[in-house]
């Protein structure tokens, strides 16, 4: 007989159980009901005894009911995975939001506290302070030390002493760590990072003087599984050192020893021969290296994407002459050669046949270059993105028709200072589809003509649409025979147009348009000031737009009947059935040369006058052209053009020191 307190259990037993099925349609219960993950198998009948022993579920108390219960309510997202949560918690971009989420619960802290220290925040005094509070406790909550993987000390730069950095010693797993231009630090508390830490990838001196052959030995010590190291301008650090390095880190990829002017052939070799696994090594400036480093280097790196030797002046065509006949590393993507001066013609033929691939070539102050080596270059076709050939003035127009006719994949050309080249040179890079950026600087022979070929639309398609220039940068500082409506041309064709430098051109040096540049470097002097003309970012909207204005007079280009670029007789001499101008078998110019543009509102009567000003303290012998404009023999252009550099003392200063010629070239991913 069943006693009444048992029966009234069971009925109460019964109505929860009702109950709980007529919620099952909630989220949470429902979640609960099909994750058996999270249900105890002890809270179920066990249906092979059901019908000779009473469920177990009679047997439980309140407590252990109440406790299932707690389970099954359980927000979905804390019965995740800790990998799960983590790449959800690595979503947030904000360091306050992680820190609400390690408010939450202690486990969701223990899969966000990581995110939030991985890389704390060291840019300003306070949060340093901060940082170095916190990992200086004894009793915390985690070991805050051992989280921090990344730690970057170059925004706060000069401030940052030895005693700054101490506090940071006592963590180990640091995989990237950036010290730039922190001056003040020394062997003391570097080498003290880096003692010890097994984990270190990368490491950043740039800058720091003190930094001698002892960090560079705890380096070879410790850090075993390094990947990257920039001592770039540390000039203490020797061969003997380094060497030490290369043999013991054998999985470096990135290497930047710009500056650093005791290397010599000896350490680089070293690397060559045990860090196989080299992507990019950078030696701006090491004077002292030879060819021997640079042949090893590359016969021994098969992997080298990147290899910048700018200024390593003894370098000559041996260093590719001494390659491995036929071999071919079609890796290299990135060879910067400027001012190695010994190098010619036969070692930049080399250099194409052994890297077919070169994607960007730096040759500026290669003065012994000619057009053979140009054509040379012409062999790397669609494969060439970026060419500088600043201060190559053996170069004429004849090489680089060939070079846009062959390598129509161009976006940044430089030829600063190529002296030869003329009109003609220009007309033939206004054809590539893709130029972003053009460097004539200092190219004197150019004039106005150039400048409209840059502006007029080029063919977008199979279907005969136009689209507007795509250039963005265009350097024209000393290219005197300009004229403010040649430009004002270039402005209105050119949308994507964000630097204009045009230092030097006496049309520009005007108070009114002046206004609209930005300001001469700091470093210059009252002469460079004077003559320092460059517009950028929205200096080159305001000036389109004050050029635009009603108020504006722009002299005029051309008669407003014709509206083309050229008159019907204005034509070169090898179009016109004659020879060419120079005497060289010259590319003709493609008949999409002759388009209408867009010159501005205010053009319309004869340029005669304006083109008359721009001669003006010449010789006597100006030649009319046939829409009643001026042109000078290339001797008085050339006159000219000194003699208005030598007004102002510049004659013999390279185009980079006004900041308009050659730029940093942008490596990027390969």
């Amino acid at each position: 007989m069943t006693r009444p307190g048992r029966q009234e259990r069971r009925r109460r037993l019964s109505s929860t159980s009702n109950s709980d099925s007529s919620a099952s349609t909630s989220p949470e219960r429902g979640i609960g009901d099909d994750d058996d993950d999270n249900d105890s198998f002890m809270s179920h009948a066990n249906d092979s005894v059901s019908s000779l022993a009473p469920s177990f579920e009679e047997e439980l108390d309140e407590s252990v009911r109440r406790e299932i219960q707690e389970r099954c309510r359980i927000s979905p997202v804390s019965r995740l995975p800790a990998e799960l949560m983590i790449a959800i918690f690595s979503r947030l971009s904000s360091s306050s939001d992680l820190r609400s989420c390690m408010l939450v619960s202690k486990e969701w802290a223990r899969n966000s506290v990581g995110l939030l220290w991985h890389r704390p925040q060291t840019s300003k005094w306070p949060g340093l302070h901060n940082v170095v509070r916190t990992i200086g406790k004894v009793n915390g909550f985690f070991d805050y030390y051992n989280l921090v993987k990344r730690l970057n000390l170059s925004s706060l730069g000069v401030e940052v002493s030895d005693g700054t950095l101490q506090p940071f010693s006592r963590c180990k797993r640091i995989e990237r760590l950036t010290l730039t231009n922190c001056s003040k630090l020394t062997d003391l508390s570097v080498a003290q990072m880096v003692d010890g830490n097994r984990s270190l990838l990368a490491l950043d001196v740039t800058g720091l003087d003190g930094i001698t052959d002892q960090t560079m030995i705890t380096v070879a010590k410790n850090c075993l599984r390094l990947q990257g190291l920039n001592v770039t301008n540390c000039r203490k650090i020797t061969d003997e050192s380094l060497e030490t390095v290369a043999r013991s880190c054998r999985h470096l990829k990135r290497l930047k020893f710009n500056g650093c002017s005791q290397l010599t052939d000896k350490a680089i070799i070293a690397f060559a021969h045990n860090s196989r696994y080299i992507l990019e090594i950078d030696l701006h400036d090491c004077k002292l290296l030879e060819d021997d480093s640079v042949t090893e280097l590359i016969r021994e790196c098969q992997y080298l994407r990147e290899l910048r030797l700018a200024h390593c002046t003894l370098i000559s065509d041996n260093a590719f002459l001494n390659l491995p006949h036929g071999a071919t590393f079609d890796g290299l993507r990135i060879l910067d050669l400027t001012d190695c001066g010994e190098l010619g013609d036969a070692g930049v033929q080399q250099i194409i046949a052994s890297a077919p691939r070169l994607r960007n070539l730096v040759l500026a102050k290669c003065r012994r270059i000619t057009d053979r080596a140009v054509m040379a270059i012409t062999r790397l076709g669609k494969n060439l993105h970026y060419i500088h050939l600043g201060h190559c003035s053996q170069i004429t127009d004849a090489g680089v028709s060939q070079l846009v006719r062959l390598c129509n994949r161009i976006r940044y050309i430089d030829l600063a200072c190529c002296a030869n080249l003329t009109d003609h040179s220009v007309h033939q890079l206004a054809n590539l589809p893709k130029l972003k950026r053009i460097g004539l600087v200092k190219c004197a022979n150019i004039t106005d003509r150039s400048i409209l070929a840059l502006a007029k639309p080029k063919l977008a398609g199979h279907h005969g649409s136009m689209s507007p220039s795509s250039l963005e940068r265009v350097h024209l500082s000393y290219c005197t025979l300009l004229t403010l409506a040649g430009i004002h041309a270039l402005l209105n064709n050119c949308p994507r147009l964000t630097h204009l430098s045009l230092t030097g051109v006496q049309a520009f040096l005007r108070e009114d348009l002046l206004v609209h540049c930005r300001e001469a470097p700091s470093e210059f002097n009252e002469h460079q000031r004077d003559v320092f003309c460059v517009f950028s970012g929205a200096g080159v909207n305001r000036l389109r737009d004050y050029l635009n204005g009603p108020d504006t007079h722009i002299p005029p280009l051309f008669d407003e009947t014709d509206g083309t670029m050229y008159d019907d007789g204005d034509i070169d001499g090898d179009e016109a059935g004659g020879p060419a101008d120079d005497g060289e078998d010259l590319t003709e110019l493609e008949g999409d040369d002759v388009q209408v543009v867009d010159v501005g509102p205010n053009l319309g009567a004869n340029a005669g006058p304006n083109l008359a000003a721009a001669a003006q303290g010449s010789a006597g012998n100006v030649v009319m052209l046939p829409d009643g404009g001026v042109a000078l023999p290339h001797a008085q252009q050339q006159q000219q053009a000194t003699a208005m550099m030598s007004a102002v003392g510049l004659e013999e200063m390279d185009d980079e020191d006004f900041g308009e010629g050659s730029e940093v070239m942008e490596s990027g991913p390969v």
